[in-house]
């Protein structure tokens, strides 16, 4: 079979590794762009003049407004259980452009509504595109990253998320002067469908996951990827640490391999539910727990609500609560390229402590200025702790939360832990979005003070059992788990682990220790497809 056949091959193979992986990391950037218009599109439409006539009982009814927005998030949710289902079937790019295809007839749904219910529909409908989307392209990026970048790729495809929230606060605050048609809530919802087609096209481009496609036994296809994203070779390429093509090759087929044995025939969903020697079912627990972190954290009381706390909790005028809503949103995306630089310098762990412990003290500040609402001195620090609140979160609680369960779960169980993960983001994004309404109406600055109880017990969670994953081969942190077999895995030194895949792949005389001629066969079968 010839590897890559497909409407993307031309534009392919003329792609060096630097491109290739640019390419990649666009596409994976444009649908976590939509993720993020889709999460701050809502916010600013919720007070407009003709929204509130569309939908007088949102209007006037927080556990109704509550709904609209929060139910989103349960297609999120069943998005993300059925990638659980369907994702390895399918495969990466597949599900990636499903979700967009899904995603956009929700979108359509959604402009065309007329009442609650076509809207409530359009956004279940909606969700699911994105539960798909939201579940895979983590998983589908670091899968096509080398172990020195994954870190810093998966940090700038979230800062471009956080893009998509900052262009959905000022697309609403310009449509907010659109005062008598629809158009002022309809465009918005629209533009869904724009990045949805930019997304969709830019993937139909790219190649299959190297990894999914040994899990596959499309060995050749696979061999053909790793070389045309091998940057190893390159002039400017001096770590030494970094494997070639044919040694990650090695490294990928040889874990598979092992997986499979210590599977012995057992569904995927059992090796998850027990710890065994892998220790899979911690795996997904510690997937599952930093996206629940995330969420609690309280940023979705922010990015969904900013225009209503700043109104309701400040005491702002709607004008400028929508003004303010799109600066945080540009402080917001400033703030998400801290740890891009940092990321693979700094480590894992030191941003998560850092970011979870401003995030708790914000909290507690924003807490303290709301307890009365008018005081023109406290409005102004209560202002302040929401920007420095998104700029702590930006640090240590955003990309890593979407990076960290591809980085821990082996590729037998990646897929699923990462649709596990995600779904925990999105059952608890629904829970903050449902509830912040009724809370903020009827508990007050005591809402700000559950946040930061969260925010403060999360310091103990992630010190005491989040390993650092800072310049691991993937395959490398099965021996990780393995090697430690307890909860209490935080402190781990897993320096160690970096250089262990290189010396095993060096010290081995052929792909899986077999034979030379088998793997010139590789080698050859790649080359004359």
């Amino acid at each position: 079979m010839k590897p890559f056949s497909g409407p993307y091959e031309g534009l392919y193979r003329r792609m060096g590794p630097r491109a290739l992986q640019n390419a990649i990391m666009a596409a994976c950037g444009a649908a976590f762009l939509l993720f993020g218009y889709d999460q701050g599109v809502i916010s600013g439409l919720l007070t407009g003049e003709t929204f509130e006539r569309q939908f007088p009982k949102m209007s006037v009814d927080p556990q109704l407004q509550g709904l609209v927005v929060a139910i989103y998030e349960i297609g999120c949710f069943l998005g993300a259980l059925l990638t659980f289902v369907m994702g390895e079937r399918f495969g990466r790019r597949r599900m990636i452009m499903f979700g967009m295809v899904v995603l956009s007839i929700g979108a359509a749904i959604q402009t065309a509504s007329y009442g609650v219910p076509e809207l409530i529909v359009g956004r279940i409908i909606a969700g699911i595109g994105n539960g798909f989307s939201t579940a895979t392209v983590p998983v589908y990026h670091s899968e096509t990253s080398k172990a020195q970048d994954r870190g810093r790729a998966v940090c700038i495809e979230l800062a471009i998320n956080i893009a998509g929230v900052c262009t959905a606060y000022w697309l609403d605050y310009g449509m907010s002067f659109v005062k008598t048609s629809t158009v002022q809530w309809r465009f918005p919802l629209s533009f869904q469908i724009f990045f949805a087609i930019v997304t969709f096209v830019m993937m139909a481009f790219l190649p299959e996951s190297p990894r999914w496609l040994v899990a596959q036994g499309r060995e050749a296809e696979a061999m053909d990827v790793l070389q045309r994203l091998d940057i190893s070779t390159l002039p400017n390429s001096k770590n030494v640490n970094m494997l070639n093509a044919e040694q990650e090759f090695q490294v990928i087929k040889e874990t598979i391999e092992e997986e499979r044995k210590l599977a012995n025939g057992k569904p995927v969903w059992k090796d998850i539910l027990t710890n065994g020697k892998e220790r899979h079912f911690q795996r997904a627990v510690l997937g599952f727990g930093i996206q629940f972190m995330q969420q609690l954290s309280g940023i979705n009381l922010i990015t969904y609500y900013a225009p209503v706390i700043f109104q309701k909790s400040v005491g702002l005028s709607r004008s400028t609560s929508l003004l303010l809503a799109g600066f945080n949103g540009l402080a917001y995306f400033l703030s998400s390229l801290v740890p891009i630089p940092l990321i693979e310098r700094v480590g894992r762990r030191p941003l998560m402590l850092i970011g979870v412990g401003g995030q708790a003290a914000c909290m507690a500040i924003l807490a303290a200025m709301t307890v009365t609402i008018g005081d023109k001195t406290k409005g102004i620090v209560a202002t302040a702790m929401l920007f420095l609140f998104n700029f702590f979160f930006s640090v240590g609680s955003l990309a890593i939360p979407w990076l960290y369960p591809a980085e821990i779960n082996s590729t037998r169980t990646r897929m699923h832990g990462a649709a596990i993960a995600t779904g925990s983001n999105w059952i608890f994004t629904f829970l903050v979005v449902m509830i912040t309404p009724i809370c903020v109406q009827n508990l007050g600055y005591k809402t700000y003070v559950m946040f930061a109880i969260f925010n403060f017990s999360f310091i103990f969670l992630t010190y005491f059992y989040y390993p650092e994953t800072k310049g691991l081969q993937l395959e490398a942190v099965n021996e990780l788990f393995e090697d430690t077999q307890r909860w209490a895995i935080g402190p781990v030194n897993t320096k160690k682990y970096i250089d262990a895949v290189k010396t095993h792949v060096d010290d081995s005389p052929g792909y899986l220790g077999t034979p030379h001629d088998e793997k010139s066969d590789i080698m050859e079968k790649t080359s004359s497809a």
